[in-house]
């Protein structure tokens, strides 16, 4: 336990004060953010502080293997890791100078399918699952860029999120697992110092990729290797359920569904009063209970498990509601408040 506690160790410390590093060069570099129509902000920020969450990444990762934590499933984290890293150098490329979308799907479907195609290598599983496995990683990678809307989430998401693969890792005997979870945790949790504080700046492409890439792979790693499937999705289920209703909801309403825009939940949430932090929270609490709801009925009897999925499925539901909820609530409230003449 010693080594997985300095690993965590190392990895905070890194994404805490790569940073002091990595700004001024971002600043010389003109490393910016525009707000645009997808955007929650309204002034321009530095962006691409990503690229210190990835080098406290590698680190991380060196850090378990140099200290024993992974041993007989190195090929595992080294395979991640590197799906890691492409992504987010396709996301680096993005800050720099943008991408077609096509070449960007391009990009993160190669991704996905060469890193996929070696972790079925490993784990001894069918190549059927390739398509599969590689669109999943390209699509996550997506959704956490789409879902880097508001301070804080992507964030309190990779904490999140990694803490729960680090349990799955140690409830399912894989180091490799929970190695993985507390490098992502960790890497994320340094860096929500800075975008929380006054001079807040944002992940970048490269971060948001980063983030997407490190979930997926962890994901979909694990699934090949018989984790629990609850333990697999239950971190990616309120991400996933605000983008594809956020979507269907365009497509619905006839517009542009690949164009920029802020109509995910969490967006729609600050619309109606909540602070950026409050919107991320909220996300994180859904994401946090799903969790758990979750790994109690990985290992439940059934009437267990059909009790957390309706659960799970209210909380989703809750969660997707809760903009057109919260904002009747307070225009009843301001209407009955209004002074009688």
């Amino acid at each position: 336990m010693m080594p997985l506690v300095l690993v965590a160790v190392i990895t905070l410390l890194a994404s805490l004060l790569l940073p002091f590093a990595v700004k001024p060069w971002l600043v010389r570099m003109g490393v910016v953010d525009v707000p645009s129509a997808r955007s929650s902000h309204v002034k321009v920020t530095i962006r691409g502080m990503g690229v210190a969450a990835a080098l406290a990444t590698a680190i991380g990762y060196g850090a378990a293997v140099l200290l024993g934590v992974v041993t007989v499933d190195r090929s595992l984290s080294a395979v991640m890791l590197g799906i890691i890293a492409a992504c987010a150098a396709v996301g680096w490329i993005e800050d720099l100078r943008g991408m077609s979308i096509r070449g960007r799907a391009a990009a993160q479907l190669g991704i996905g399918a060469a890193g996929s195609a070696l972790l079925i290598m490993l784990t001894g599983q069918s190549f059927w699952w390739l398509p599969l496995a590689a669109v999943a990683i390209a699509a996550y990678v997506n959704i956490a860029n789409f879902m880097d809307g508001v301070n804080g989430i992507s964030g309190l998401h990779g904490v999140t999120a990694g803490a729960a693969y680090a349990a799955a890792g140690l409830l399912a005997g894989q180091p490799w697992l929970t190695a993985g979870g507390v490098v992502l945790a960790m890497s994320f949790l340094g860096f929500l110092p800075w975008n929380l504080g006054r001079g807040s700046v944002f992940l970048g492409d490269v971060g948001s990729y980063l983030l997407g890439a490190s979930v997926a792979a962890l994901a979909v790693a694990g699934f090949l290797g018989g984790v629990y499937v609850e333990y697999v999705l239950s971190p990616i289920l309120v991400y996933a359920a605000d983008t594809g209703y956020t979507l269907l909801r365009r497509i619905k309403a006839g517009e542009r569904w690949y164009a920029s825009h802020r109509e995910h939940v969490y967006q729609r949430l600050t619309d109606v009063g909540f602070s950026h932090l409050q919107s991320a929270l909220t996300v994180t609490a859904c994401t946090a209970a799903v969790i758990v709801l979750g790994f109690v009925a990985a290992t439940a009897p059934l009437p267990i498990v059909a009790l957390c999925v309706a659960g799970s499925l209210g909380v989703l539901v809750l969660y997707l509601a809760s903009p057109g909820l919260i904002g009747r609530y307070r225009r009843r409230s301001k209407v009955t408040r209004l002074p009688v003449t």
